[in-house]
């Protein structure tokens, strides 16, 4: 049976016969101490899967993130509620830009062209924190600046504290990784709202397809089930990730696969629809996207010897994160021109259809 610590109120309960995955809880407050066998349990889940939880309760001012979060959701809700007239004003896509609105529908989750069946909307870290000229928004977000700004900045310390921690246990020069993630940086940084309906019985399918997260740390918050990861290895089958009370799911991006040579990982997930008594609520998801600086080249660095060399005859493509993230972005959409899909897929993804 479910714990009550691990169930959220008013939220059905997570079902216990389903396959989730094993992923590591790793306790902020500990991160934050340096603690050594809180550090090496970072690097195993980095390394292994790129998946983690962290458990936020406890760790002094950064249990901020949670009430930040808890407002961000009622916002999220309000703001979805607006007419999708008032929404499409928004979607900056034919600006070649991932920030704004994406309806349902818009999207396509495999090669088939089925299409997705959620809606985003993206609200750029340089926007709020003054680094780029505000975009347009709708009033509910323009009243909200400050929530977004506490919300952003207390992430992004998480972001900081996990890529220092990171950069110490590969080798790196000081602070290698940190210089790449400024939060006065220009970057493609983002939070994004999610919004999934529930589908219909009869047709319970994929709502986001398979992919990798485009940057390089992903802090989300959740509250029903829906999101899976595929493990590593040739048999491996699709696990649910439970979501916990207290606690965000962190993950990896491309980035940090490209920064590595693949000893991190950027591990393939998607989202379904929620098991169990779950799949009759509408699914929300609140979503901190921390990118490399728009001009950072995506490739190996240099100064540490425990990332791999590349293998001989191998010659990383030229390409900054700015470019990378806008072909990873905008690759799915049906309403997007010049952008295609196969270069929208994802580092693990492609060595896994090299190995085929």
């Amino acid at each position: 049976m479910q714990k009550q610590e691990d169930a959220f109120p008013g939220i059905p309960v997570f079902p216990d016969d389903v396959p989730t995955a094993p992923l590591l809880r790793l306790s902020l407050k500990n991160l934050l101490a340096e603690d050594e066998d809180e550090i090496q349990k970072l690097s195993k889940a980095c390394e292994e899967i790129g998946f983690f939880y962290l458990d936020i309760r406890d760790a002094g001012e950064a249990t901020n993130l949670l009430a930040d979060a808890d407002k961000l959701f009622e916002i999220g809700t309000d703001l979805f509620e607006l007419p999708l007239e008032e929404k499409q004003k928004y979607d900056f896509s034919a600006q070649k830009s991932y920030f704004g609105y994406k309806a349902q529908g818009v999207g396509v989750v495999d090669r088939q062209g089925n299409l997705d069946r959620n809606e985003f909307y993206n609200v750029s870290k340089d926007d709020i924190m003054g680094v780029s000229q505000p975009l347009p928004a709708p009033d509910i977000l323009e009243n909200n600046r400050n929530s977004f700004e506490s919300f952003i900045q207390n992430s992004h310390s998480i972001v900081t504290l996990i890529l220092k921690l990171l950069n110490t246990s590969l080798g790196l020069p000081e602070s290698t990784l940190a210089k790449l993630h400024r939060l006065e940086g220009i970057s493609g940084d983002q939070v994004r709202f999610v919004k999934a309906p529930p589908q219909p019985v009869d047709d319970r399918r994929t709502a986001l397809g398979e992919h990798t997260d485009f940057g390089s740390v992903t802090i989300l918050f959740n509250r029903l089930g829906g999101l899976q990861v595929l493990p590593p290895g040739e048999d491996a089958e699709w696990q649910y990730v439970r979501p916990l009370p207290g606690h965000a799911i962190v993950n990896l991006g491309d980035a940090m696969v490209k920064f590595t040579n693949g000893l991190l990982r950027s591990n393939i997930h998607r989202v379904v629809s929620p098991p169990g008594q779950q799949a009759d609520s509408t699914r929300y998801s609140l979503v901190y996207f921390a990118r490399p600086e728009d001009d950072v080249p995506l490739r190996r660095l240099e100064g540490s010897s425990r990332i791999p060399e590349l293998e001989e005859g191998v010659v990383e493509e030229a390409i900054n994160s700015k470019d990378w993230i806008i072909r990873r972005a905008l690759g799915r959409r049906i309403d997007v021109p010049d952008i295609e899909y196969d270069k929208s897929v994802g580092t693990e993804m492609l060595s896994r259809r090299l190995k085929v």
